[in-house]
C-alpha cells in the first residue's frame, strides 16, 4: 500500500495548481510576523496559527478527495499513511513519514525532514516558544474531522528550534458519528 500511496501522492502533486516556493514562503513568513505583532504572546499566535489551518483544513478536505483519487481509508492508521505520503505531497510537495505508534494504535507521529515553510527562517531568541508552522498542526485536525475523526495534532520536534527533523505528534480523540437532522414528518 505505501508504493501506491507514494505513486498517488505523486501523481495528486503533478495535477495541482503551482505556486513559487518562495511566494509561498514569504508570503506566509508575513502572515505569522504580523500576528506576532498583533497578538505580542507566541502562545496566542500558536493558537492563532492552529485555528487558521483548521479552517483551512475543513476547506481542503474537499479538494483532497476530488483530487487524490486515494479510496476511502479503512482505519486511523490508512488515514495516517494517506496524510504523510498524499496529503502533505499534494499541497506542500513534501511526504512525511509515520512513527511511534502508540500500543493502543490512536497516536502517532508524523515525521518531516523538510518543509518548504522553513526556508528564510530564523526564530528570533524572545519567539522561541513559537511554533512558526502550527498551520500543519490545525489542517490536520479540521480535516480529519470533516472525515468524522476528532482528533489533536501538537508539534514536539522543529527544524526551526533545531532538533533534527519535525514531528507532529497526532491523538485520536473520537471517531464521529454522522447526525442528520430528525425528520419533521
Amino acid at each position: 500500500m505505501a508504493r501506491n500511496l507514494q505513486r498517488a501522492g505523486e501523481l495528486a502533486f503533478a495535477k495541482m495548481e503551482k505556486i513559487n516556493s518562495e511566494v509561498l514562503t514569504l508570503t506566509y513568513g508575513s502572515i505569522v510576523a504580523q500576528l506576532v505583532k498583533d497578538y505580542e504572546d507566541v502562545e496566542e499566535v500558536n493558537k492563532q496559527l492552529e485555528m487558521m489551518g483548521y479552517n483551512m483544513g475543513i476547506r481542503l478536505v474537499d479538494e483532497f478527495l476530488a483530487k487524490s483519487h486515494v479510496g476511502s481509508c479503512q482505519s486511523f492508521r490508512d488515514s495516517a499513511e494517506v496524510i504523510a505520503k498524499v496529503g502533505l505531497r499534494m499541497f506542500l510537495g513534501v511526504s512525511a513519514t509515520v512513527s511511534q505508534w502508540s500500543q493502543d494504535g490512536n497516536e502517532f507521529s508524523l515525521v518531516m525532514e523538510e518543509n518548504p515553510l522553513h526556508e528564510f527562517v530564523d526564530i528570533p531568541e524572545h519567539l522561541r516558544g513559537l511554533y512558526y508552522c502550527n498551520i500543519l498542526c490545525g489542517v490536520i485536525r479540521g480535516a480529519l474531522e470533516m472525515l468524522n475523526m476528532r482528533v489533536d495534532a501538537q508539534y514536539v520536534r522543529c527544524k526551526l528550534r533545531g532538533d533534527a527533523h519535525s514531528e507532529i505528534r497526532v491523538k485520536l480523540i473520537e471517531i464521529l458519528e454522522d447526525q442528520y437532522p430528525e425528520d419533521d414528518e
